[in-house]
């Protein structure tokens, strides 16, 4: 745990001009890490790159995510690339830059790592690449099954779990089964949320926006 506290710090401490305290940890780091191990090799490199000045530092950048791909831990690669990718746009090479950037970006979407990805966004944005901004909230609601959406859109419209069970001819159960189903989609704990993560704008399967379909009895 103290060579990931170094390392973070590290990092910390050069974003927020501190570089005493960078150097600082980074002079510790190699008393808490496995010298042989790629993932340890390839974490210490991106920390020496960050505190080195000048074009040596992107032999350490290049060391680091080289070291880092052999191993399986894809949101520390994609870190480096990032870390790199920023470099490069510092040093004014901007295709360079982009290379490494959208590689970032792709992986921390794919992981769902929200925060990194954004920052990967707006440096690509600074490189003049033109990046889409994800909606989750749109995404995750897209992946609703049709159940699931027509009960969560009753119950942001106000319905308690027994009107939307009378109207869509289940039990109350089966209605609160859906919805603990559709937060943990949403990433959201209540009702209340319900508003601001199923935007008005996404229609339903077969329907218009913010209209709900009308389903057949069963005797139909």
């Amino acid at each position: 745990m103290t060579a990931w506290a170094l390392i973070e710090l590290v990092e910390a401490a050069v974003k927020s001009h501190r570089p005493e305290v960078a150097h600082k940890a980074m002079r510790r780091l190699p008393e808490h890490i496995l010298a042989s191990a790629d993932w340890a090799v390839g974490l210490e490199a991106r920390c020496r790159a960050l505190v080195t000045p000048g074009p040596d530092a992107e032999l350490w950048y290049l060391e680091a995510i080289e070291r880092l791909k052999r191993t399986p831990v894809r949101t520390e690669t994609a870190r480096a690339q990032l870390l790199y990718g920023e470099w490069l746009r510092r040093e004014g090479r901007r295709i360079d830059a982009r290379v490494q950037l959208a590689a970032a970006h792709e992986m921390f979407a794919g992981v769902g790592a929200e925060a990194f990805e954004e920052r990967t966004r707006r440096e690509l944005l600074a490189t003049g690449e033109r990046v889409r901004k994800r909606n989750v909230h749109r995404e995750a609601s897209e992946s609703l099954t049709p159940q699931e959406e027509s009960i969560a859109r009753l119950a942001r419209a106000g319905r308690s779990n027994s009107a939307i069970a009378a109207e869509l001819f289940v039990s109350p159960r089966t209605v609160e089964w859906h919805l603990r189903k559709v937060f943990v989609k949403l990433g959201i704990t209540s009702r209340k949320e319900l508003e601001a993560a199923m935007p008005t704008d996404n229609p339903l399967r077969g329907g218009r926006p913010g209209v709900i379909p009308h389903l057949p009895s069963p005797s139909n």
